[in-house]
């Protein structure tokens, strides 16, 4: 059985990986340009954290203890290996930030990381999902998730793209400007990915992916000024990330948009984001990004949303992109603009592609319910209820699944 002073070194580096996984990883990456001997390094110094905090030598500042020691076991790993110039240069550059007296000094790559997980030779699908495993540290199964894929396809798909990275050589640098259209849409995925993923499960103690998205569309907005979707991108997440005090009740079930309390919503964020709607959309270089910044501005001006501009949005959506989860959110704009018959219609051909996506269920479930379908109604939001990826959906879904008995 763990001792006390295990389970203390176990939680604070649980609390560390979640805060700073990405930057360690990412300043690793770096310098060796490998992923695989970066994860395996982070992976002996978490290791030896364990083994050393367990004695009761708890450092005062974790992040910077790991992060000097997955430098060192770094090196250790390519002492181990047949030397060549490149391993020579990556032990040189390790050693001198190893020794560093402030490892906070070191810059962070995290941006550079997503650059290079965005490169156009990998497929789409692999950048964004080896994005996510590096820089937020999802899981393989929290990234498969995301994608409705199996947990071992996803991890065939992420061992293939770290590899086909080290074999192709693919540089670790900041794209010049000709370079920029083949990754900007994949890497503003990525991040819009981050953020919807920390937006259904919630902040987790010590990571929150809602505000590390935030902080990489800042970052893009730095890099690349003036450019609308990225400008977009960071409006959106503002004006999403807004409405969170209000999307909980006291009881920890999620709130509906409808019945939120507007007055617990961000108004300093919801006053930085709209101007960047503005701004993005006189630019008249209308991309996806701008459309999502466009509904999220919808739901936030006025006291209510303008579910009919909603609409017409989503049908400009699904021009540029086409897929089920965008059809299920036109669906439910309809149904709020037109009525629930109308969105049924449009929600029923999903069925298909969406029968593991809980809120496919959970919409189905509600509109099922306004048009007299009780029982189907019961049906969809038992599923959904066996879908919720988070006790507060489970908790609202159980609530609506009990309101029709009343």
């Amino acid at each position: 059985m763990p001792s006390a002073s295990d389970l203390t070194a176990a939680r604070l580096l649980e609390q560390v990986l979640r805060a700073d996984r990405g930057r360690i990883l990412s300043a690793l990456i770096a310098r060796v340009r490998d992923f695989q001997l970066a994860e395996d390094a982070l992976q002996d110094a978490a290791a030896s954290a364990l083994v050393h905090w367990s004695n009761g030598d708890l450092p005062t500042r974790p992040e910077a203890w790991l992060i000097r020691v997955a430098f060192r076991k770094a090196i250790d790993r390519l002492r181990r290996t047949t030397r060549d110039a490149a391993q020579t240069q990556a032990m040189t550059i390790l050693a001198r930030d190893e020794a560093e007296d402030d490892p906070e000094v070191i810059a962070d790559e995290r941006l550079r990381l997503i650059l290079t997980c965005c490169h156009p030779a990998l497929e789409p699908k692999s950048q964004v999902a080896l994005t996510l495993r590096a820089i937020a540290g999802l899981s393989t199964a929290e990234i498969a998730a995301a994608f409705l894929d199996s947990e071992a396809t996803m991890g065939q798909r992420l061992t293939r793209a770290k590899a086909k990275i080290s074999a192709a050589h693919i540089p670790f640098v900041i794209p010049g400007p000709d370079d920029w259209p083949y990754r900007l849409n994949s890497v503003l995925t990525v991040v819009y990915l981050i953020f919807t993923t920390g937006h259904s499960s919630g902040p987790v103690e010590g990571h929150d992916l809602c505000q590390e998205a935030l902080f990489l569309s800042r970052l893009l907005v730095q890099l690349r000024p003036d450019d609308p979707e990225i400008e977009a991108c960071l409006a959106f997440i503002l004006l999403t990330h807004a409405r969170r005090r209000a999307r909980q009740s006291a009881q920890g079930a999620t709130i509906a948009l409808g019945d939120q309390d507007r007055a617990l919503w961000d108004r300093a964020m919801i006053l930085e984001g709209l101007p960047l709607v503005e701004r993005a959309l006189r630019r008249r270089a209308l991309g996806p990004f701008q459309i999502k910044a466009a509904i999220a501005a919808c739901h936030v001006q006025g006291p209510v949303s303008d579910w009919k501009q909603i609409v017409k949005l989503y049908e400009m959506l699904l021009s540029l992109e086409p897929t089920s989860v965008v059809a299920l959110n036109h669906a439910v704009a309809v149904a709020e603009a037109h009525g629930p018959a109308q969105g049924l219609q449009a929600l029923l051909p999903l069925s298909d592609d969406l029968q593991d996506y809980q809120p496919f269920h959970a919409a189905l479930a509600e509109l099922q319910a306004r048009t007299g379908a009780l029982e189907s109604a019961r049906v969809a939001y038992a599923r959904a209820i066996g879908l919720a990826a988070n006790p507060a959906d489970a908790a609202f879904l159980s609530g609506r699944l009990k309101s029709l008995s009343q």
